[in-house]
């Protein structure tokens, strides 16, 4: 019992760190991202943006799963954490050096020269990004929520500082490119000052070779993931304009943005929980479903709100010159409420050890994506993100027929009890935000209108329905404020 109070004391508090860290995150980058978008052209987003896939493997193939394996090893030994790192700088600086070779062709491939030495500047991240691996991993494992969100604030705010400075100064894209840079090196150098781990000159083949059979699974699951994420950054930037690949990126980076806030609060906990639990088939069952019942509690409102005010939004914010990315913004708004309940199942199934199950789900998945993709393609993009975030939705029945073969969940339950009712509660707040602001002119009034209309009447739905989740959030929150 005392394990298990202790157990639900750290993840309350992950939870409530990750969600200060990941709100303040997304509030500044709301905050900058609109003075950057303000500044800056749909043509410098559409540069930066062409780049972005390229950061994403190599941060993958810098980690190659380790941090995972060593998440879930119950006792990793400095011998397996002094491998991971040496094998983690050695892949760092093979792939900057990959990187930077391979710049021409990037800038020839998208027909954009300027892209040449904006490549192999932003690649310098690869050097200290392979240097916080193992950091990374003892942080999450220790659940050192608190410290991680403190690194993340302090690169962010510092990284943005530059980047906004840099875009008044009318260096363009370059400015989103040293912002990236500068927020990733501060972020791995902070996480050195939290981490106690340190390394030694000890390197060893044999722990590589244990976590390999896991690890490999995990990585190959992420490249298709990345490739399959990005495919639409890597088509716009092949086939369309600067600028529509600008919209697109602007849209999508609003919906990220909200996406970020929900699955950082969860992220930071729910893979070292679920693995702590995992001897125990309905613990984690009911840890498994109390975490898809906060996504969903925070998920709805907060994507299914942001969707319904994006016309206000966009052009209170951005100004009406990003007009085109409503769209783009509304459907990954849509998107991110499935997709951290997805990411759940993924993180549960990691935990069981069926990496290689997770490995066959995600490229099974992402072999159909790219298929809808291509067979879309015809029909104009909103019809190819569309049907992205619609399979989307449809694996989610994947994901649970995976995982109810290894705890004892129900469909039902998940859906009606733990899901569903958050978005029903969130639905009827929309419908009476929309007839009571209908005729407000103002925009500024009327974006204000809707956010309060639906965030009131969501909470009185839950204060009447008598939600568990809304008296913990409470007593939560006199917790903190009596201490």
């Amino acid at each position: 019992m005392a394990d298990e109070q202790t157990l639900k004391e750290k993840t309350a508090k992950g939870l409530f760190w990750g969600a200060l860290s990941n709100g303040m995150q997304q509030l500044l980058s709301l905050l900058f991202g609109i003075c950057l978008a303000r500044i800056l052209s749909p043509d410098d987003y559409g540069l930066f943006n062409m780049l972005i896939v390229f950061t994403s493997l190599a941060a993958l193939l810098q980690e190659s799963g380790f941090i995972v394996a060593l998440i879930n090893k119950k006792k990793a030994t400095d011998k397996d954490y002094n491998s991971v790192f040496w094998f983690s700088c050695s892949m760092g600086c093979l792939l900057y050096m990959a990187g930077y070779l391979a710049a021409p062709w990037i800038a020839e491939f998208y027909h954009a020269p300027e892209l040449l030495w904006g490549a192999r500047v932003m690649f310098i991240w690869f050097l200290f990004g392979c240097t916080c691996t193992v950091h990374n991993a003892i942080i999450i494992k220790k659940l050192m929520v608190k410290e991680r969100a403190k690194a993340d604030l302090t690169a962010y705010v510092l990284s943005c500082i530059i980047g906004v400075a840099m875009a008044w100064k009318g260096m363009g894209y370059w400015s989103l490119i040293v912002q990236m840079v500068v927020q990733g090196c501060v972020s791995c150098m902070m996480r050195w000052y939290y981490s106690p781990w340190r390394p030694s000159f000890q390197f060893s083949i044999e722990p590589l070779r244990t976590f390999f059979p896991f690890s490999i699974k995990l990585l190959l699951t992420g490249l298709f993931n990345i490739l399959n994420n990005n495919i639409f950054s890597i088509l716009i930037g092949r086939f369309y304009t600067k600028s529509q690949t600008g919209y697109y990126a602007q849209g999508y980076k609003w919906g990220y943005i909200a996406y970020s806030v929900i699955w950082g609060m969860v992220n930071n906990v729910s893979q070292p929980v679920l693995a702590q639990v995992a001897d125990t088939p309905e613990r984690q069952q009911q840890v498994f479903r109390k975490l898809v019942r906060f996504v969903a509690y925070v998920a709805c409102p907060a994507m299914l709100g942001l969707a319904f005010v994006a016309p206000e939004f966009i052009s209170v914010t951005v100004t009406d010159k990003w007009a085109h990315s409503i769209p783009y913004m509304q459907l990954f708004c849509l998107w991110g409420i499935i997709t951290p309940i997805n990411n759940l199942f993924t993180n549960a199934i990691i935990s069981r050890g069926k990496s290689n199950v997770y490995m066959y789900g995600t490229v099974l998945l992402d072999v159909v994506q790219l298929l809808v993709i291509y067979l879309s393609a015809p029909y104009g993009l909103i019809c190819m993100v569309s049907n992205y975030i619609i399979v989307n939705y449809c694996w989610f029945f994947v994901w649970f027929y995976v995982l109810s073969r290894q705890i004892p969940l129900q469909l039902k339950d998940l859906i009606f009890r733990d899901i569903l009712p958050f978005a029903l509660l969130t639905g009827a707040g929309i419908a009476v935000a929309y007839f009571v602001t209908e005729g407000i002119s103002n925009i500024y009034f009327r974006l204000l209108g809707k956010i309060g209309v639906v965030g009131v009447c969501y909470l009185v739905l839950l204060y009447l329905s008598g939600s568990v989740m809304l008296q913990e959030t409470l007593q939560h929150i006199r917790k903190i404020f009596n201490r």
